[in-house]
């Protein structure tokens, strides 16, 4: 049985993740080796999941990354301030999100969304 499956993404510069990764989504620096840093939520469990997607939907391209967060439209202003680009949205998706797409400070794709309540 799985119990977790990590995502590794190159960076020659570990440390621009912390603007991004724990300044604009308040993530905890769980582990840090020097050449590896790892992010993620110590106060919450999350479920194991990963996605193979020819598409992104609503015609866009395939994220490299989702990251569901509480309150969608704070993260966007916390993107735009920081000054990270927006490529796609903010959009309320018919299949009951609201999302919007960033580019991180490696050039990832990431695909930023709340659920519609």
């Amino acid at each position: 049985m799985v119990k977790r499956i990590v995502l590794n993404i190159d960076a020659p510069k570990i440390a621009d993740a912390v603007g991004f990764y724990k300044d604009i989504l308040g993530l905890d620096l769980m582990m840090d080796h020097g050449w590896i840093a790892t992010y993620g939520a110590a106060d919450q469990k999350m479920d194991v999941q990963i996605s193979f997607a020819s598409e992104g939907g609503s015609g866009t391209p395939t994220p490299d990354l989702s990251i569901e967060v509480d309150h969608v439209d704070e993260v966007l202003e916390k993107v735009k301030t920081a000054g990270f680009p927006v490529e796609y949205g903010p959009a309320d998706e018919p299949w009951g999100v609201r999302r919007f797409y960033t580019r991180d400070p490696f050039g990832k794709l990431v695909n930023i969304l709340s659920h519609i309540d």
